[in-house]
């Protein structure tokens, strides 16, 4: 296993790809469950079948933070912990899983990124934005784990909204699964344990609340406490419902951190910032901007000068090399912005113009700080059916 940087120290937490990453977990479980061309980074238990439950926001730290609301979660920790990928945000986090692939090659590398040879951004997680819709099959060209083990005879299934079957998102990370649709919690249980009783099976589940209720309210509210008491309510539920010998995994796809009102920079007032830019993408704690012809340096400069050490301001090619998005396929470069911007601290850089729902937000992820980069991996094998 790698090991990330200290969490209070100044330096980014880089992916670790290729070790132990998000993009590890499901090629693990299908190593486990004998599928061919996979193989287990994670050093996970023996088990009879798998369930992946991903908690949308559940970020280590704040695991760490709030353990005692918690109590059946937090009972798992103890394994070392997996990063996201860069940026670390649920459409790049949920395809990186889905995938085993790094954001570089399987090319989801952002909220909102360029659709290369326009000015118009995807928007990943509603598929909005083009006049002419973007193909998600030649978007992300890549076949799934789940498809790789459906594929191998293998039941591979998510469970989850009924609403996301058929979605962009849902084409880029989930194709192949067999989809079954299931609104609540314990809809999502019950589906899950029965499809659980196939050996050698991998079931996904996903839960949004936590996420929503950061974002909305911030993650140090009370809204957010109560939300993380009902998950783990669930989670236990969940491992109560499960057949004996199934093995459970719980993780996140990020973490959060609040930003207050005077640590956040708006690119739409702030004098220079929008010089030399064509196109603003990504989201607040961690921007792309692409650039007239010649300007990237010019840009990088006065970004930099403006945010100071509220941010990592990186060309592309500096952020390539130091490994943020893995190795880049040449299709997936161009959606990359020419210079990056990803916060530092809590502050954010927002564009209260084209993005105006950001300046209501409290919490916010994107970027490479330990409170959003970290995930936990939490493993419990039933032992006992009930």
């Amino acid at each position: 296993m790698a090991e990330h940087q200290d969490a209070s120290g100044d330096d980014p937490v880089l992916p670790a790809y290729g070790c132990s990453s998000l993009a590890e977990l499901l090629p693990a479980v299908a190593a486990r469950c004998g599928t061919p061309g996979y193989t287990d980074q994670l050093d996970l238990p023996a088990a009879a079948s798998w369930v992946v439950l991903l908690v949308d926001g559940l970020g280590a730290q704040l695991l760490d933070q709030h353990a005692a609301d918690a109590p059946y979660l937090a009972s798992l920790r103890g394994r070392p912990l997996l990063t996201s990928g860069v940026p670390s945000t649920t459409a790049t986090s949920i395809t990186s899983l889905g995938t085993g692939l790094v954001p570089g090659r399987h090319g989801v590398v952002g909220y909102t990124s360029r659709i290369p040879g326009t000015l118009t951004l995807l928007n990943a997680l509603t598929w909005a934005g083009p006049v002419d819709p973007v193909d998600p099959v030649e978007w992300q060209p890549h076949r799934t784990v789940f498809g790789a083990m459906r594929a191998a005879g293998s039941v591979a299934s998510v469970v989850s909204r009924a609403s996301f079957l058929g979605s962009g998102l849902t084409s880029v990370s989930q194709r192949g699964a067999l989809y079954v649709g299931a609104d609540s919690a314990w809809e999502r249980i019950e589906y899950a344990a029965e499809a659980a009783k196939q050996p050698a099976s991998l079931t996904y589940t996903y839960e949004a609340r936590l996420d929503h209720t950061g974002h909305e309210l911030g993650c140090r509210s009370a809204e957010w406490l109560t939300a993380l008491r009902r998950i783990d309510d669930e989670a236990q539920a969940l491992r109560a419902a499960l057949p004996a010998g199934t093995g459970l995994v719980v993780t996140g796809d990020h973490g959060m951190t609040d930003v207050p009102d005077d640590d956040r920079i708006d690119a739409d007032t702030e004098p220079g910032l929008r010089d030399g830019v064509v196109l603003l993408g990504g989201e607040g704690r961690f921007r792309h901007l692409w650039t007239v012809a010649g300007a990237t340096e010019d840009v990088t400069a006065t970004w930099r000068a403006v945010c100071g050490d509220r941010a990592w301001v990186l060309t592309r090619e500096e952020a390539e090399a130091a490994g943020w998005f893995g190795p880049v396929d040449v299709a997936v470069r161009p959606r990359i912005g020419e210079v990056l911007v990803a916060s530092r601290g809590t502050s954010a850089v927002l564009a209260s113009q084209q993005f105006p729902r950001e300046a209501r937000m409290r919490g916010f992820h994107g970027s490479l700080s330990p409170a959003e980069m970290l995930v936990p991996l939490l493993v419990d094998v039933v032992e006992d059916a009930g």
